[in-house]
């Protein structure tokens, strides 16, 4: 669904093309990307909602670099490479050239560095990798070509979102909070709501930061979306 700056709704797109989406992106040339938990792919779509990439198998699952099982989110580098976190089903990050050709994967199920328990959430600033370890309550930093760097433990993380300024923003719905992060790992803003059973609901499964830095966040318990500032 596409909304105007003050929330009107505007239009939706490809009502019909999508099981249980998960996570959306919107990338440098305005292209909207989807991953589909329900039908096991990842799709690029144009603004206009024509699909021009599909990866993975539509509704077959599976754990090679063609099959994708419960895919949970999608980046992008500056080569226009593409990185998808094959979180709920498998538990690896895949990387794919910018027509879908796939590269490399790394990860499987465990504790350990390169290992995870529902990579949840992903995001690229210039050469770093950043996987949301959802059940795991970490950040794993790699390069772009798999290499581990380091670890932040932080909580939950339910979405990444880094900005042009070089911060990460992390959700977290068990903890129902979003945090500001920079490069070192410290948290420099941080804005709570009522965590689970305390107050109304704060959620948020999805993070996005516009240029003016305003925060939108999807919420799945919650319903909604909501349009907020970090003081």
């Amino acid at each position: 669904m596409e909304f105007d700056p003050s929330g009107k709704f505007i239009h939706s797109l490809a009502d019909d093309l999508f099981v249980s989406a998960h996570m959306v992106r919107v990338d440098s040339e305005d292209n909207i990307w989807t991953t589909d938990v329900g039908s096991h792919v990842v799709l690029k779509l144009s603004p206009e909602g024509r699909v021009l990439l599909a990866l993975g198998r539509m509704r077959i699952a599976g754990d090679d670099v063609l099959h994708f099982n419960q895919p949970t989110d999608v980046a992008f580098d500056r080569d226009g490479n593409i990185y998808v976190s094959d979180g709920y089903g498998n538990s690896r990050v895949l990387k794919f050239d910018k027509y879908g050709n796939p590269l490399m994967g790394w990860g499987m199920k465990g504790t350990g560095h390169g290992q995870f328990d529902t990579p949840h959430a992903i995001a690229i600033d210039g050469d770093l990798v950043y996987v949301g370890d959802r059940e795991n309550t970490r950040i794993q930093i790699f390069d772009t070509n798999g290499r581990f760097l380091r670890e932040w433990r932080l909580g939950h993380p339910f979405g990444l979102v880094t900005t042009p300024d070089h911060f990460l923003f992390m959700c977290d719905a068990i903890a129902a909070r979003i945090l500001k992060i920079d490069r070192d790992g410290k948290v420099v803003g941080i804005l709570r709501g009522p965590e689970r059973g305390q107050g109304p609901h704060f959620d948020p499964h999805q993070i996005a930061v516009d240029k003016d830095g305003s925060i939108f966040t999807a919420e799945v318990i919650g319903w909604r979306a909501q349009k907020l500032h970090l003081k």
